[in-house]
């Protein structure tokens, strides 16, 4: 079983929690989730809700209520949280959480002396302390054998933070932080000493890292090397052929007459005339300018116009005039409007379903912000297969995509799995990754039941867009798709030319049946 340790960066509180929730009831493999926190006060099962002293809001923090032990605890900048998801013997009995406990108290303690700071702790409480005073709480929950939650470790944060709620519920216990104790190291140094302490009591069987977020704002910003020149010519298995045939123009007509976009104009998909000529298309709903500034993307990225709240209605009427099997439906990124345009997929879904009730409908989604009550109303109209993709490998996304998240992507994905619903994403190869970045990346969907996978290659659209890093050979797709099936994905599309909704009715047909 392998350990797969991820350092997120920052990361709010509801997307890390849903996470853990797909990973402890999806995946085989055992993971370690290192982040930090926006200020959020969170409260256990048991809590006592008179240990909150000042309303958080009135500090700019959240209050969660969660389903960890332990009472009121501080998350926020400059503390380093753990959540170990992993298989421990035993049952979930009220010994083996204790015994659980103590090994992470453990893992943090022997980190801690690696650093230099001699910690310990105390018989009365759980958690790490330093002479008395506390810098790590730990709370945790331990099911059937397996894990949620885990600790918070104060390196440098606010510490005054504290003082608005009565920490873990013991008033008479000071907080500190390693900081205040005479640490001068970094947070990185931090998350490589707990990283190394976890392999040795958890990773025995096999690790893995990789980092979302680099300690250097310089490094996680910079762009991907350029090693293809926008000039260079394409290998021969990216080369298609323009063919304008009837059912090509006949489509073109459609979107024309009912005044739809399509995201294979918009965003110059290869595969246009393949599918276009087959009758298959992807409309592109709530306009066709993006809020958002993706660094491999065509799409328009001025201000967007309101909703056409007659575009549901037209996209049924063309699914319709089509005869499809199987419509797709994607959106450009909408964070102007409060559900960030979930309301019109469902809108468009039903439609879709009141004129063609045979056709089956998938949804290519942007994040929605990570909002429950918004990623829900998409959710609860049932689309029969559900895609939001993560586009590239832990390392480059703040490159990639800035204005996403990798958690929050896997999030959606695993909140969608958890809403019974068959879920979909995509990896665009030629931006800098790795194989075995891209391997990784396979198997994070795969922990949170990805079902269905398209990796493809990137396409440079202009020279203000990311480089071309390289092209990809044929046979490598072929070596990423049989190790995403050997994770347990699946349906694994992958080459030169597969795009998020390349054969998506075939891509959809035999997971959807199996559901």
């Amino acid at each position: 079983m392998t350990l797969r340790v991820r350092w997120l960066g920052t990361v709010r509180y509801r997307d890390a929690h849903a996470l853990q929730q797909g990973l402890f009831g999806e995946s085989a493999d055992d993971h370690l989730l290192l982040l930090e926190h926006p200020h959020v006060y969170t409260l256990g099962v048991r809590a006592d809700e008179g240990n909150v002293l000042r309303p958080p809001h009135e500090v700019g923090a959240e209050l969660v209520r969660t389903d960890r032990g332990g009472d009121v605890t501080y998350h926020g900048p400059g503390q380093l949280v753990g959540y170990p998801i992993l298989t421990v013997a035993g049952g979930g009995r009220l010994a083996d959480t204790v015994a659980y406990v103590r090994s992470v108290e453990q893992t943090v303690i022997d980190a801690l002396g690696d650093l230099g700071m001699a910690a310990g702790r105390e018989d009365r409480y759980p958690g790490v302390w330093i002479d008395g005073r506390k810098v790590c709480a730990v709370g945790v929950k331990l099911t059937r054998g397996r894990t949620m939650h885990g600790f918070a470790l104060n390196v440098d944060p606010d510490l005054s933070m504290f003082g608005h709620i009565v920490p873990c519920g013991i008033a008479d216990k000071p907080v500190t932080s390693l900081r205040q104790e005479g640490f001068s190291g970094t947070m990185a140094d931090v998350v490589d000493a707990i990283t190394a302490r976890a392999v040795d009591r958890w990773g025995s069987s096999g690790w893995d890292r990789q980092d979302v977020s680099s300690f250097d704002t310089a490094v996680q910003l910079r762009r991907p090397e350029v090693s293809v020149q926008l000039t260079t010519r394409k290998p021969e298995w990216l080369r298609t052929k323009v063919k304008t045939e009837p059912q090509f123009l006949e489509l073109k007509r459609t979107m024309r007459d009912l005044s739809l976009v399509t995201v294979c104009e918009e965003a110059g998909c290869p595969n246009i005339f393949e599918c276009w000529a087959d009758g298959t298309a992807t409309f592109m709903i709530n306009g066709e300018r993006c809020t958002r500034a993706c660094g491999f993307c065509l799409v328009d990225t001025r201000h967007p116009l309101p909703l056409d709240l007659d575009e549901p209605q037209r996209v049924a009427e063309a699914v319709e005039r089509m005869d499809l099997a199987h419509a797709v439906v994607t959106a450009v990124a909408r964070d102007d409007l409060a559900d960030g345009g979930a309301a019109a997929f469902a809108a468009t879904i039903d439609a879709i379903r009141l004129r063609t009730p045979r056709t089956r409908v998938e949804v290519l989604i942007p994040d929605c912000k990570g909002d429950p009550a918004s990623l829900a109303t998409i959710f609860d109209a049932r689309p029969d297969v559900l895609n939001h993709n993560l586009e590239t490998v832990a390392r480059l996304q703040r490159a990639v995509r800035p204005n996403a998240g990798y958690a929050r992507s896997l999030a959606v994905l695993a909140r969608a799995k958890a809403a019974g619903l068959v879920t979909k994403s995509g990896i665009i190869l030629g931006m800098g990754e790795t194989d075995d970045e891209v391997l990784a990346a396979l198997a994070d969907l795969r922990a949170v039941g990805v079902d269905i996978v398209t990796i493809g290659q990137y396409l440079r659209p202009s020279a203000q867009h990311l480089p071309v890093a390289r092209w990809v050979e044929p046979a490598t797709f072929e070596r990423l798709a049989e190790a995403g099936r050997a994770l347990g994905i699946g349906h694994v599309e992958a080459s030169p030319l597969t795009r998020s909704s390349y054969h998506a009715r075939e891509s959809a047909a035999g997971v959807v049946a199996q559901h």
